[in-house]
């Protein structure tokens, strides 16, 4: 490459339209149309004109609003103390689009007709609210406009700054504080006889749940009142399904990640690599403090993109490296200011002046823009990737190319279910799909093969060899590699000795008896492989059971369900020290990624084995008493997907935002040394990182808040490169914008990683609520500071967080959360790892999973079936549903299934036939068959893992563990349904506005 640097070939050669959305380099974003009272002073709330709201009425017993306030964007239900009331639905705003299908209720009892109404009338020089701030010119808000009261917008709400750092302090401002509560927190007042969290002994988990019911029974609420994800899911897909959204416009909050979009990227990285939890970040840490809403961006730098999206283009500038700043170190980017004629430019990070290197040197057009802006993608570009030069690598050295080692265990237990068989039957075939650079045609991975149980066994697989040879080393407590020509090969020159080996392995041990093995060593034995060979790489280890034999990491079994519900519950998260704590630290100095498949039949302790595995950026797969005829395909599926994926060696990733705000927290599959680097041994195309700001100043709403990631790593194919991903959010002094800009599927990773974090810390008990109370101080701020008055009976939502509570009251309600003897330690510390790494769609998933209706789709559409809310309600006897959670996938069978529907799906006449522990749908030629296997093969092929298919009967013993999928009922193992923890939540904040 010339010294020019990078040209890159058409869309580059024209201009690109829509640019022009950046001005001065990020300098002042789009002005921000004013909606209602947001805009303007506070002034005296009056009452809309008579007429001017929709109405309808439905009697029925209970009490609950359901107010949808288009103008203000938020979501308000209201319940009363009344014994026999009436139910309203009530939309409201100016020139409101009509109600979705969600807010209409139908109740099965007579009612009136709806009230006919004159629509309402938009006041002159208003917007519509969901227009582009770049259409709507900022108008000032008509003095007939319903405002703030004073008191309501000019009063702070003071809590904890982050979700997790102990109890909430006290705070003064806004609350009346009446002491501590009943669970000794101060400014939580409480009830006697009501708790702050889900109490375990109580079926419904929030006692004070149903205090909005008193006298006598009364008749239920029709769900289908309160907000829905799946009509939140299916409202986003109409209104933004197969659109392109083009990245060129500051602070603009994406699609959902449920939906099929197209993204263009025009100078803002891509939702698929950073989503955050807001779009528009308050503008001082006072304001941050109030609200309680976590300023976080979760970030996967290697996210998969679909193929009519552009990869990453490559820019290289040759020896001098790529351009940046000369004090914050922050790379060339679209948010640099070039000025003076082009000679010099303005870091949009730090404001520094440098110079333009003379290679870079370019003019600028008569818009103060670079003339070559499109021609280089680092201009005009969120995403982009430099080549690294020497400076960037370990000992200025390029680096080699990466190696998987696959290190089996062959101690009895998996020579006896046949695993060891089927692991190097596979093998044989998927070495031949390791990954591979663009355009290459094989790859540049090496392998190697390593066995085990009490000792390990090495392999010479060198090309030359006519047969393998094997070396073993018995002293595991000083690991060494005994070989190092012919360990670590390439795939294609070694085939047919490899080929020889793995006929060979599964006969080897026929006969073993040995059922003790070791670990560490494993672990140990692959780090000095990688070092020998000056090179970074990933081990497949395959174990069956907790490591027992003398050698360093020997684990004991320390399962222990009376410390359940105690303060030492959080014992059985936390890693056992020592060994393995040093391993995670020389492992991602080698750049050695451990991914561990797991295959036990009783406790393994996976808080310890899972422990290297998940600060390397490595993956845990576990099969409880696996059998390969019910578990085969499912284990290979994994195995194929691990082994095929995108992914990166040997990362550091940085994260640098412009003055007034940083990164101080990070929660994933990483290893920190430091502060600052986050240190991956791998980074692949499912890992999540979650990223939490603080303030250090103020924010100014004219130039925003920008962030820059920087992910150096080694390629597939040995090349060391920078991944740059840039994203530039909004910043305002008005809390209803930060509500407005929320995303809550971001909003729960966060919070779920976080608690998941705390777990190792704190007892379950105040985990949970910490959850509920922030949850409580999110929407009491929304209610104080942004939302119209209205009576304190009202539980209003904004728009944007108004299924928040469903995915909050789910995340309670995972394992790992609730104390329950009946749970599997393994079980719940193996989810706990998982989440930590897990990206947005993935927790979005996990937390209300989706439950499709089969036994009325249309074979011969195209359409994807329309899933249904999580709640047993939607079951019915005679239907056939689907439930998958990105983790586990059920087939749940109506005890009155049509026999015509099980003789398509089953060939069997009637579910009487059907014999349990099925894993699979037999491949049968008629249309319902077919569509159904393709659903079920689609959903296996979306999603990062492999899922089990179980079928399950109606009313038969299996279908406990899919009833605990149901996230909107009450949990099995203790937990609140939807309805309960809304009514708890709007409890808590009733006493926080009181």
């Amino acid at each position: 490459m010339s010294q020019q640097g990078y040209v890159a070939a058409p869309p580059y050669s024209q201009a690109q339209p829509g640019m022009g959305a950046y001005q001065g380099g990020f300098g002042s974003g789009p002005t921000q149309p004013l909606y209602g009272h947001y805009g303007g002073p506070p002034q005296a709330f009056s009452a809309p004109p008579a007429g001017k709201m929709h109405l309808s009425v439905l009697n029925i017993t209970f009490f609950f609003f359901v107010y949808l306030d288009s103008f203000s964007g938020i979501v308000r239900l209201e319940n009363s103390l009344h014994k026999m009331c009436s139910f309203y639905f009530l939309v409201q705003g100016l020139q409101s689009p009509p109600p979705p299908a969600s807010s209409v209720v139908q109740q099965p009892f007579q009612t009136p007709p709806p009230s006919t109404m004159a629509p309402p009338q938009m006041p002159p020089g208003l917007q519509s609210p969901h227009m582009s701030p770049l259409m709507s010119p900022p108008q000032s808000p008509p003095e007939s406009m319903p405002m703030a009261s004073q008191s309501m917008a000019g009063t702070s709400m003071a809590g904890m700054g982050r979700p997790f750092p102990g109890p909430p302090p006290p705070g003064p401002g806004g609350f009346q504080q009446p002491g501590l509560g009943s669970a000794g927190q101060p400014g939580y007042p409480q009830q006697a006889g009501y708790m702050a969290g889900p109490q375990q002994n109580m079926p419904g988990a929030f006692p004070g749940a149903q205090s909005a019911m008193a006298g006598p029974p009364q008749k239920k609420l029709d769900p289908d009142s309160i907000p829905s994800i799946t009509h939140v899911i299916e409202d986003d897909q109409v209104k933004q399904g197969g659109q392109v959204f083009t990245t060129n416009i500051r602070g603009q909050v994406p699609p959902l990640v449920t939906t099929d979009f197209t993204v263009t990227d025009q100078g803002n990285a891509s939702p698929r690599f950073i989503r955050c939890t807001t779009y528009s970040l308050p503008c001082t840490a006072d304001l941050a403090k109030q609200c309680q809403v976590p300023l976080a961006a979760i970030i996967k730098p290697f996210a998969s993109l679909p193929k009519n999206e552009t990869p990453l283009y490559v820019v290289n500038h040759g020896d001098t490296g790529p351009v940046r700043c000369n004090r914050c170190k922050a790379y060339m980017c679209p948010y640099m200011q070039f000025i003076d004629g082009g000679r010099r430019y303005q870091c949009g990070f730090c404001n520094c002046v440098n110079e333009v290197p003379v290679f870079y040197f370019q003019h600028l057009d008569h818009m103060g823009r670079r003339v070559d802006f499109y021609e280089r993608p680092e201009l005009s570009l969120g995403s982009y990737e430099f080549v690294a030069t020497l400076d960037y690598c370990k000992n200025n050295k390029p680096p080699n190319p990466p190696a998987y080692i696959f290190m089996i265990d062959v101690s009895y237990n998996n020579i006896k279910s046949g695993l060891v068989k089927l692991i190097c039957d596979e093998l044989k075939t998927l070495l031949e799909k390791l990954p591979r650079e663009e355009g290459m045609e094989t790859s540049a991975i090496k392998v190697g093969f390593v066995t085990y149980n009490k000792v390990l066994h090495f392999y010479n697989v060198k090309s030359a060899l006519a047969q393998p040879q094997m070396m073993v080393v018995s002293d595991t407590a000083e690991m060494f590699v005994p070989l190092l020509d012919g360990f670590l090969v390439n795939y294609q020159d070694s085939r047919a000795v490899i080929y020889n080996l793995l006929d060979q392995i599964p006969d080897m041990f026929a006969d073993t008896a040995e059922s003790e093995t070791v670990f560490a060593p494993v672990i140990q034995a692959g780090v000095e492989a990688f070092k020998a060979a000056e090179c970074s790489g990933k081990l497949f280890i395959f174990q069956s059971s907790m490591p027992t034999a003398e050698a360093p990491g020997k684990l004991k079994n320390r399962d222990d369900k009376k410390l359940v519900n105690t303060d030492k519950e959080k014992t059985l998260f936390q890693p056992q020290k020592g060994v393995y704590e040093q391993l995670s630290k020389d492992c991602v100095a080698s750049g050695c990624c451990v991914d561990l498949f797991l295959f036990p039949s009783q406790y393994t302790d996976i808080a310890t084995m899972a422990d290297v595995p998940s600060h390397t950026g490595g993956s845990v797969y576990k099969y409880s008493n696996f059998q390969v005829p019910t578990d085969g395909e499912h284990f290979l599926r994994d195995l194929r997907k691990d082994v095929q994926k995108s992914i990166g060696f040997d990362a550091i990733m940085r994260v640098r935002t412009s003055t007034g705000f940083r990164a101080t927290d990070f929660f994933g599959g990483i290893y920190m040394n430091n502060t600052t680097d986050v240190e991956m041994a791998a980074v692949d195309c499912d890992n999540g990182v979650t990223v939490e700001f603080k303030h250090d100043d103020t924010l100014s709403e004219e130039t925003g808040a920008l962030m820059q990631c920087a992910l150096l790593y080694t390629t597939i194919g040995g090349q060391r490169r920078l991944r740059i991903h840039n994203l530039s959010l909004n910043c305002s002094s008005q809390l209803s914008e930060l509500y407005k800009s929320c995303e809550t599927d971001s909003l729960i990773n966060f919070f779920a990683k976080s608690a998941y974090r705390a777990i190792l810390n704190q007892p379950l008990k105040n985990v949970r609520e910490i959850l509920v109370n922030q949850t409580a101080h999110m929407l009491a701020c929304y209610r104080k500071n942004c939302a119209s008055p209205s009576a304190a009976s009202q539980l209003i939502l904004p728009d944007a967080m108004k299924v928040f509570p469903v995915y909050m009251n789910s995340l309670m309600k995972t394992a790992p959360l609730v104390g329950s003897t009946e749970l599997s330690t393994d079980d719940r510390a193996h989810q706990r790892l998982s989440v930590m790494a897990m990206g947005v769609e993935d927790t979005q998933l996990l937390l209300y999973p989706r439950l499709i209706p089969l036994h009325n789709i249309d074979v011969n559409s195209e359409k994807p079936a329309t899933p249904v809310r999580c709640s047993e309600e939607r079951l019915t006897d005679s239907g056939i549903f689907l439930l998958e959670n990105g983790q586990s996938m059920f087939l749940w069978l109506g005890q009155a299934s049509s026999p015509d529907l099980i003789q398509s799906l089953f060939n069997l006449p009637s579910l009487a036939h059907l014999q349990g522990h099925m894993c699979a749908l037999p491949e049968l030629d008629n249309p319902l068959s077919r569509k159904v296997r393709s659903i079920i093969s689609g959903l296996l092929e979306k999603r990062s893992n492999s899922m089990k298919l179980q079928i399950v009967r109606q009313k038969d013993k299996p279908e406990m563990l899919f009833r605990q999928f149901l996230v909107e009922d009450k949990g099995l193992h203790g937990g609140a349904s939807y309805m309960d923890f809304l009514c708890y939540v709007h409890r808590e904040i009733r006493q926080l506005l009181t």
